[in-house]
């Protein structure tokens, strides 16, 4: 039993279908050549623990850094949707773009160093979530689908993520004095558009700092998976070479 599940813990590291069949061939023969193959089911387990703690790491202090969002174009929070849809508008519009053009740049600076401050209230929620993963969480992270792992630390602390950024993004936007620009934007946006903004502006920049935070996580996800260069410790060779990458 303890062979089979190393077997698919081992089979799940292959970078590409094409060469799943060259792959499984490699790993029979690791398990097949050897009594044992010196990887236990607890060290298997304890790999994925570290790795997930690795790339929420990476991730948070990647994204926590001065312009880790604002900095960043696959990151950076921009307007809400429906004042992107009239932003061209706003610009265009001598009036408007002289009551709101400048703050709607204010504002999307705000929105980003709120973020990039939130992400210190990430790293212990991640960390709880990993180590109350069970020896069956981890086989089943390896052995699911690409992207396993964030996908379990999203459904395991978005909940708690959003708690914890809400208050410390609203406090950040405060501090700037987000509102008076956000007004004069939504003023613009009320005249070029013939309608009021109804975004809850905390809310949005919550919701767009917890994608990005996965985001990156996933990314980070897939390096150590694929990549040996990732692999920065030995007990993430160990668990994640066996298969001769």
């Amino acid at each position: 039993m303890k062979k089979a599940i190393l077997f698919t813990i081992l089979a799940s590291t292959a970078m590409t279908y094409t060469a799943q069949a060259q792959f499984l061939s490699k790993v029979k023969n690791i398990i097949n050549s050897a009594s044992t193959t010196g990887l236990s089911n607890q060290d298997a387990a304890a790999g994925i623990k570290q790795a997930l703690e690795n790339g929420v790491l990476n991730g948070t202090n990647f994204l926590g850094k001065p312009n880790g969002f604002l900095g960043n174009a696959a990151y950076k929070i921009f307007m809400p949707q429906e004042v992107q849809n009239v932003e061209q508008k706003i610009r265009n519009n001598p009036i408007a773009n002289a009551l709101a053009g400048a703050y709607m740049d204010k504002v999307v600076t705000a929105m980003n160093r709120g973020a990039e401050k939130a992400m210190a209230q990430a790293t212990p929620i991640f960390v709880n979530a990993i180590r109350s993963l069970t020896i069956t969480d981890a086989v089943n992270i390896v052995t699911g689908r690409d992207g396993g792992a964030t996908d379990f630390l999203k459904r395991t602390t978005l909940a708690q993520l959003t708690a914890k950024f809400n208050p410390v993004i609203g406090n950040s936007l405060n501090q700037v004095g987000v509102q008076d620009p956000w007004n004069k934007v939504s003023s613009a946006y009320n005249m070029v558009a013939g309608k009021n903004i109804n975004t809850d502006l905390t809310a949005y920049v919550t919701e767009r700092a917890t994608e990005g935070l996965f985001k990156k996580i996933r990314e980070e996800e897939t390096a150590i998976r694929t990549n040996p260069a990732a692999r920065t410790t030995d007990l993430l060779k160990r668990v994640f070479a066996k298969a001769g990458k």
